[in-house]
């Protein structure tokens, strides 16, 4: 699964994005700025280490994980939480952990496409991207 993932996505649609920002904290400026960048998302896996990294005009950020396995990540807003990611039937399932709150990050291929969607409480964003 993951192994469809790998490669170079760029951004081509969002849904609800500032509202998801909102609801993790991220101020009215940041949220603005964050709402223009379209991100790029590289996939790679190297053994059983999987990296993805997001550029944007606005942010850029890195993380490294084996599957099941807890780390910590210092988000593009700057809040520290625990992560574990999983695979769950065809997604990659992430985790965020931090001050008791809880968000999910579920990455999956549709029709060729990478859908991301992103929850938190009741607020859901949804990223699409293509391969580049």
């Amino acid at each position: 699964m993951v192994d469809q993932l790998q490669g170079t996505w760029k951004s081509v649609s969002c849904e609800n994005f500032e509202n998801y920002l909102k609801e993790l904290g991220v101020g009215r400026v940041n949220r603005k700025l964050g709402c223009l960048a379209k991100p790029t998302v590289t996939i790679s896996v190297d053994g059983d280490v999987i990296t993805i990294k997001t550029k944007s005009i606005f942010k850029n950020n890195e993380i490294s994980f084996k599957l099941g396995e807890e780390f910590e990540e210092i988000t593009p807003s700057g809040r520290k939480n625990k992560n574990i990611v999983i695979l769950d039937n065809d997604s990659l399932v992430q985790v965020q952990d931090w001050d008791g709150k809880e968000a999910m990050i579920r990455r999956r291929l549709v029709d060729g496409k990478m859908v991301v969607e992103s929850a938190l409480n009741n607020v859901i964003c949804t990223r699409t991207y293509e391969r580049i």
